[in-house]
């Protein structure tokens, strides 16, 4: 029936609903991870900065200089500049949230899915953070030519001059996290997640902007190379391709804690009550014995009694018909 496979299909997506009292405390954990290998990692300054001289010397064998005039133009137009560092500052830490709140309420049978692909890309770009610490464009020495727009426009906004954090709270943020740009990786899984599932033109035309103008601006404000842009591009891509391999695993650990669980809880319980070989087995007649086809004791009298002469033992039976009223 339609109303039976549909109330099957609601109770189905019910039960592999995700449950925020188990989401929360993973995304806080995974975030957690993220920020703390951000502020533990922090490496050579030397070495991070050898590191951003090599990237730019690379882009710069490829042809590649968008930062330079992009850095020159929100430098010089501040109706450029503070927008784009209010962007930076902000949207990274509002729009992604925001889309995995809506995916989890309103498209339950995605959330895990892209929630694994983002959570899988966040701890390999945490890894790059580790293996390649990058010193950005914003501080490298001023003969390079950039100019932090952070501190350039740090009067109009919340942070100072040392980061995008708040005031007094620079110190807790590694600014050498630069390779690989995940600003521009979430910006990413915001996209192809608007893209894909918003449902709407304007979804559609958001998803490719988000991306694109994050791009420009963490080159404009020289927060990353246009390379660093590149590699949380590849970051992404590469969590998209590990997340069916992730999610298979974590299936299977699941799995396998649930039935330890379950042979931990057998274990605890307590045998039923069992009847003993030598006790009675209890008797429903209560003492009185019924032939086959006989309802109550005694029937068998009355049925013989009523019966006409001559008549066959068997014609006596249940075939006979109803017995004769008792007198």
């Amino acid at each position: 029936m339609p109303g039976t496979d549909t109330s099957r299909t609601g109770a189905a997506a019910s039960a592999s609903r995700p449950r925020w009292w188990t989401e929360l405390p993973l995304i806080l954990v995974v975030y957690g991870l993220y920020s703390a290998g951000r502020l533990l990692v922090r490496g050579d300054v030397a070495g991070a900065v050898e590191n951003g001289l090599s990237i730019l010397r690379l882009e710069q064998a490829l042809g590649l200089n968008a930062e330079h005039p992009l850095n020159r133009l929100f430098t010089r137009e501040p109706w450029l500049g503070i927008p784009a560092d209010f962007w930076y500052a902000s949207l990274h830490y509002l729009v992604t949230p925001v889309l995995l709140v809506w995916l989890f309420r309103y498209r339950a049978r995605l959330y895990r899915a892209a929630r694994t692909w983002l959570m899988t890309s966040t701890l390999i770009g945490l890894a790059g953070f580790t293996l390649l610490p990058t010193c950005p464009p914003r501080l490298l020495h001023a003969s390079h030519g950039f100019v932090d727009t952070m501190a350039h426009y740090s009067a109009y906004g919340w942070w100072a001059g040392e980061a995008s954090a708040p005031r007094g709270l620079g110190g807790m943020t590694n600014q050498y996290a630069a390779m690989p740009s995940l600003h521009v990786g979430w910006a990413l899984w915001c996209g192809v997640v608007l893209w894909r599932y918003g449902g709407t033109r304007a979804a559609r035309i958001a998803g490719v902007a988000y991306p694109l103008v994050t791009t420009v601006v963490v080159m404009g404000t020289a927060n990353h190379y246009f390379l660093d842009a590149l590699a949380g591009a590849a970051v992404m891509g590469a969590g998209l391709l590990l997340t069916p391999l992730v999610m298979r695993l974590s299936d299977r650990c699941w799995t396998s804690l649930r039935t330890w669980s379950a042979g931990l809880s057998g274990g605890r319980g307590t045998p039923g009550p069992s009847a003993s070989p030598g006790a009675p087995s209890p008797i429903v007649s209560g003492g009185c014995q019924t032939s086959a086809g006989e309802r109550i004791p005694r029937q068998r009298e009355q049925r013989e009694s009523t019966a006409e002469p001559g008549a066959a033992p068997a014609d006596a039976g249940d075939g006979a018909g109803a017995p004769a009223p008792a007198r």
